[in-house]
């Protein structure tokens, strides 16, 4: 068995990886400065959690067969210079999973958004097709007990192909690492300011993606976006890949359901109507685009549409992304992962479209370096427009954290193009703000990457 030591083991995947190595029977340590929940109890439950807080470097000896780092760990962190020291192997945790998948078919799927979501919607089917697969995801998936597998004998691993840099010693993003044979690329909305300080620059990234698929590698592209389709185009005219575009199916909406239409048949290269038919648990609009990228990639896999469509119907979603926490007759709740300007309009546009005559209050914290930023922060204008009551959070703390100058209520006003936008930085202020909006027929969205400072959503509005 292997003995692998984890720099930084409370990050959401790093934690993952690490009770998958557990599971697979490699013996792990691991350290860390801050481990926050749910990765200090879930590592707690199988014996992983750090006898102590901090770094130290008596941990890193020569009987280790790898070091995997994480991002949360710098240059300077003493445990990785003992490990560069001893001549240690160093990975991060890309490509420590590309080393263990070489020898697989690999799938990334990648983009601004959607990448949790499509990533388990394939692992869904996959399970319900009784596939042999692996996988890594960015969320916690219904049906599966850790969101990291590895396994010695599944040929296929499916990947959430992440744009942000492997390491503080690797700039390189995330999903070049993965080396993949198919790429499912979902859409391009200029993210991640503090590391990619132009559009140009993040859009390169996707474009290097696409360099590094291999000659007939399969790339799989939302036909909706207009920077997608920008950037495939010269792959499509120079035959090199196995191009296949995607596009907003058939649906219609009857008592809170979305009926989705999916057909094999392409005309002028849009998915035709009338093809198989079925009710799905998932809403939104986005969410109907996204179960179409999946058809495609499932397809590659050997999944017949009929049996496609009876499988994904039953997916609820990934957790944190559009779910339903809160369902009474007076009061309901969604919480979603939404950040990005596209998403948190896909988002509110999504719930509007669901619940077209309740008072929709949306609710979005800025947490992100991009979010904050003041440039940046123009890409949200108009992305509430259509909610009946409009508030924006920032917690002063994360600010701080940044080290950034906060908004006025002006700034945020005219980020966002709409002068009836609550700007809120208490979190008591902002639940007793939900409580007095709630008017017995509400529909809240509360949407973030952080947690509104700790406020606890199944109480919203109460």
């Amino acid at each position: 068995m292997k003995r692998i030591h984890f720099i930084a083991i409370g990050g959401s995947i790093m934690h993952s990886l690490a009770i998958a190595l557990h599971n697979a029977g490699y013996i792990v340590s691991g350290s860390d400065d801050h481990i926050h929940s749910p990765a200090r109890e879930r590592l707690e439950a199988i014996g992983l959690c750090p006898d102590k807080e901090g770094w130290d470097e008596s941990r890193i000896h020569e009987g280790l067969d790898g070091v995997i780092l994480g991002m949360h760990a710098f240059e300077d962190n003493p445990e990785l210079l003992k490990a560069k020291a001893l001549g240690l192997k160093i990975y991060s945790f890309p490509e420590f999973i590309y080393e263990h998948s070489k020898d697989k078919q690999r799938i990334v799927v990648a983009g601004s958004y959607g990448k949790t979501t499509i990533t388990s919607m394939i692992m869904h089917v996959l399970h319900k097709a009784g596939k042999k697969f692996d996988y890594m995801v960015g969320s916690q998936v219904p049906g599966f007990d850790n969101p990291v597998r590895l396994s010695e004998d599944a040929p296929v691993i499916v990947l959430e192909g992440d744009e942000y840099l492997a390491s503080r010693l690797d700039p390189r993003p995330k999903f070049l690492l993965y080396h993949p044979h198919i790429v499912l690329l979902s859409g391009i909305s200029w993210d991640h300011i503090n590391v990619f300080p132009t559009e140009v620059s993040y859009n390169l990234q996707f474009g290097k993606l696409l360099d590094s698929l291999p000659k007939a590698g399969y790339l799989i592209y939302n036909d909706t976006d207009k920077t997608v389709k920008e950037m495939v185009m010269p792959i499509k005219e120079s035959e090199s890949l196995y191009v296949h575009p995607y596009t907003m199916p058939t649906y219609k909406i009857k008592d809170g359901k979305y009926i989705l239409t999916l057909g094999n048949t392409t005309i002028g290269g849009f998915t035709s109507i009338g093809g198989e038919k079925e009710t799905m648990e998932i809403v939104g609009k986005h969410n109907m685009l996204n179960i179409s990228g999946t058809w495609k990639v499932c397809e590659q896999l050997g999944i017949e549409l009929k049996d496609f469509l009876k499988y994904i119907s039953s997916f609820t979603g990934a957790k944190s992304r559009l779910e339903k926490i809160v369902s009474k007759p007076k009061r309901i709740v969604y919480k979603d992962f939404a950040h990005a300007p596209a998403k948190v309009k896909a988002t509110v546009e999504a719930i509007r479209e669901l619940y077209p005559k309740n008072p929709l209050i949306a609710c979005f914290e800025l947490h992100t370096f991009s979010s904050l930023d003041k440039e940046f922060i123009k890409l949200y204008a108009g992305s509430l427009k259509v909610a009946d009551k409009k508030i924006v959070f920032v917690h002063p703390s994360t600010v701080e954290a940044k080290r950034l100058k906060p908004f006025t209520k002006e700034e945020i006003q005219q980020a966002f193009g709409d002068k009836n936008i609550i700007y809120v930085q208490d979190k008591e202020e902002l639940s007793t703000l939900l409580r007095h909006l709630n008017t017995g027929n509400d529909v809240f969205l509360m949407m973030s990457s952080g947690n509104f400072g700790g406020l606890n959503l199944e109480n919203v509005g109460l």
